[in-house]
């Protein structure tokens, strides 16, 4: 298979390998457009099980940057790189200078920002190597941290979406499963508990879930039987892919609304969950947050009010899709696509 055959090869500008072996460096960078802007996006570093899945992950993630730019309203292409190894035990600042030097080498057409498995003290070490780097700590800037305004826009989202499924804003009383509990879910568990939602939760990790237990008093499940929950909304933050041939048919949840990448295994899960009455707000519209966070970061003047101003038209923007989804009798994702594509032509 070559990469221009490859099943999630849309049309990508560039894609990079990059090979390091005094760090043991292995990693994937791809540009999926550069149409309206240089493309910006997180770094994530992951164990993929293969190669192949970790190029099927940094070639949709880019994909889906490129939508969730356009459709935030930033003149931003869309990119996305991963790094092939465990964050807890291969990285090294060696490791993340030697990326840095891969960032550098594309001459701007790439800005890298923090993932999954990266945060902003790996920044500030790529950093050291490349200037086309953002989310990095600033006395002006805060911590550098994208996560807080990632999980107020899918805060915000989420609302709309229960508004638009069943007519009322207010979430209390709601029941919401959130799966993953990483710095966004955390924290998005603690704004709808604000909201006097009831939690269900589940993670990997038994601490994270024993902290929401105690903050949130959250009832507990596991990452493999969360998502068929008997609540009103099912809110996956965790990886890529949660909507699949498997999960779908266990979904008691009437609305999807979640933080995680790409959940849906395949666009046509998004025709089925129509199928089944079951609302989705597409993710890269909901989670743009983060995105908009680190775009003030990179600029010359960076105002928590702009962005906050600017991550509250995500609600309007799902309205709209929602609103065009009825009308045209479209599954929400195809909606969101076809918007997101015609801006990029």
């Amino acid at each position: 298979m070559t990469i221009f055959s490859h099943p999630s090869f849309a049309r990508h500008e560039h894609v990079s390998f990059i090979q390091d072996a005094a760090t043991g460096l292995k990693a994937i960078i791809a540009i999926h457009s550069s149409r309206l802007g240089p493309a910006l996006g997180g770094c994530r570093m992951h164990a993929y099980s293969t190669d192949d899945d970790a190029l099927t992950d940094v070639l949709r993630l880019s994909e889906s940057m490129s939508y969730k730019a356009a459709l935030a309203g930033l003149p931003l292409g869309g990119g996305k790189s991963v790094i092939i190894g465990h964050p807890s035990t291969d990285k090294t600042p060696a490791l993340l200078e030697a990326f840095g030097r891969a960032v550098e080498h594309l001459g701007g057409h790439y800005i890298v920002a923090e993932d999954a498995g990266t945060g902003a003290a790996d920044m500030r070490i790529i950093s050291r190597q490349t200037q086309h780097v953002t989310g990095l700590a600033d006395p002006q800037r805060g911590t550098g941290d994208p996560s807080p305004n990632t999980a107020y826009g899918v805060f915000l989202g989420l609302q709309s979406a229960v508004q638009d499924r069943f007519g009322d804003t207010s979430l209390q009383g709601m029941q919401i499963a959130v799966q993953g509990l990483g710095h966004v879910g955390m924290r998005l568990c603690a704004l709808l508990h604000e909201a006097g939602a009831q939690l269900w939760v589940a993670d990997p990790l038994a601490e994270r879930v024993r902290q929401a237990q105690e903050r949130f008093s959250a009832h507990v499940s596991t990452p493999e039987q969360i998502h068929s929950t008997a609540v009103d909304v099912f809110t996956p933050c965790a990886l890529g892919a949660s909507i699949n041939d498997h999960t779908l048919p266990e979904l008691h949840a009437a609305v999807v609304a979640g933080a995680a990448n790409n959940q849906l295994l395949r666009p046509e899960h998004g025709d089925l969950l129509r199928q089944r009455g079951i609302l989705y707000a597409p993710d890269y519209v909901l989670n743009a947050g983060g995105l908009i966070d680190v775009f003030y970061q990179h600029g010359e003047f960076y105002s928590s009010t702009r962005v906050r101003a600017h991550i509250e038209r995500i609600p309007t923007t799902l309205a709209k899709i929602f609103a065009t989804a009825r009308e045209q009798q479209m599954a929400t994702n195809r909606v969101a696509d076809r918007l997101a594509k015609t801006m990029l032509l």
